[in-house]
């Protein structure tokens, strides 16, 4: 899978996304320090320890470099950044049942949005799995011989 390179200074506005699924209940925000158990439990049962592994690195930045999508008090969907590598989003994923909803959509969008914020102009997407969904949600290009590239060699169970 392939990397992929976004202009942070052209990202589509963060607001109506957040907004969209505000008004049916959704809430897009960074977890809390005390989540961090339930989050990453969360991301190994719905997808992988990998992830997972990923994911709790973001709750050793400050701050934390990752977003959940809630909905009364259940988790729908996260996304990470800084995680593996500086200026690197990823993972991300959001629940199959809730696919379809904007919310794969917003957690990129406030992930990279935050990127921008720390000073980034670009951002860099690795070992892409849906190229079509970036290419629409940000713009994203696809980034020539980037594969298997940092993960090439990556230790396996």
């Amino acid at each position: 899978m392939a990397d992929m390179l976004v202009k942070l200074y052209e990202l589509p506005d963060l607001t109506p996304s957040l907004q969209k699924l505000q008004k049916v209940g959704v809430e897009v925000r960074r977890p809390l320090a005390p989540e961090k158990h339930v989050v990453i439990d969360w991301v190994k049962a719905n997808f992988n320890q990998a992830w997972a592994s990923e994911c709790e690195v973001t709750f050793s930045n400050r701050p934390i470099s990752s977003f959940i999508a809630t909905e009364n008090g259940a988790i729908l969907g996260f996304s990470c950044y800084n995680a593996t590598c500086k200026d690197f989003f990823g993972p991300t994923g959001v629940l199959e049942s809730q696919r379809g909803r904007g919310i794969g959509q917003c957690l990129l969008l406030a992930a990279l949005h935050a990127l921008a914020h720390d000073g980034y102009a670009y951002a860099i997407i690795g070992g892409v799995g849906p190229v079509d969904f970036y290419i629409k949600a940000c713009n994203a290009t696809l980034i020539p011989n980037s594969s298997p590239g940092l993960y090439k060699g990556m230790l396996k169970l």
